[in-house]
């Protein structure tokens, strides 16, 4: 098998592969902030209170919550699309043009930017929760589902470790996913610009062959010169001897 099919074989099973884990990504992210009423966990922070032993919520931003589930939807809608494209060139047996294979570099380095920072910002945001969490529970874990807000707030914590998990889970192993595509992406770029300087120079190569050929049989159809000129010149001055 050539290395452009394998290496666009790599790709579909990549893009699939980034596609789950995007799922992974934005869906337990849209639940929790569902779950908390439009409020976002991720570096939120607060006191307890001794009175009646809730926790007092300085709510962050909405954007710490927003970012990853839009970087989750773009993978998920990229995937998708790039699924498609690659499978009617597997099936057409067709190869992208050099413009396309650029485009596809630029933009999965791209993804790979916008996902390790949403990752941070997943990792970062849920330590700085639980870091406050640990206050009163042994370990953040402890704390999903337990009653820790004011009942007003209408918010449910249930649930919110294992979704804040498998959505760090989903964005590290989604950059993961497409730091390997952007591998495959630059190695096929790199392979379509060597197959391009190789039709070019065979194409040089063969132009040169074939005026060599025309030059030489140009010269075999000229006549034979100076010597052959003297020679026919000189037959009539031997009658004359004789």
């Amino acid at each position: 098998m050539a290395l452009s099919n394998v290496l666009i074989l790599s790709q579909v099973a990549g893009h699939v592969i980034g596609l789950i884990l995007s799922l992974c990504m934005f869906i337990p992210l849209s639940v929790h902030v569902h779950s908390f009423n439009g409020h976002c966990l991720l570096f939120a922070t607060g006191t307890w209170q001794e009175k009646d032993g809730l926790f007092d919520v300085r709510w962050p931003s909405e954007a710490y919550c927003n970012y990853p589930i839009l970087v989750g939807v773009a993978l998920f809608v990229i995937a998708g699309l790039q699924i498609y494209r690659l499978a009617i060139l597997v099936y057409r047996e067709l190869e992208s043009s050099f413009l396309a294979l650029f485009f596809d570099v630029v933009f999965s380095v791209s993804l790979c930017a916008m996902t390790v920072v949403a990752a941070i910002i997943i990792t970062l945001g849920f330590m700085t929760w639980c870091g406050d969490m640990t206050e009163r529970f042994p370990s953040c874990e402890i704390a999903d589902g337990q009653n820790i807000t004011n009942v007003e707030l209408n918010i449910s914590t249930s649930g919110f470790y294992i979704e804040m998990g498998t959505a760090q889970f989903g964005a590290w192993a989604s950059f993961a996913t497409w730091v390997g595509l952007s591998v495959f992406a630059l190695l096929k770029l790199i392979n379509n610009h060597q197959l391009r300087n190789m039709k070019v120079s065979m194409y040089i190569e063969r132009q040169r062959l074939v005026n060599e050929d025309v030059y030489r049989g140009t010269t075999s159809e000229l006549p034979g010169g100076p010597g052959g000129a003297g020679i026919v010149a000189g037959s009539p001055g031997e009658n004359q001897l004789d």
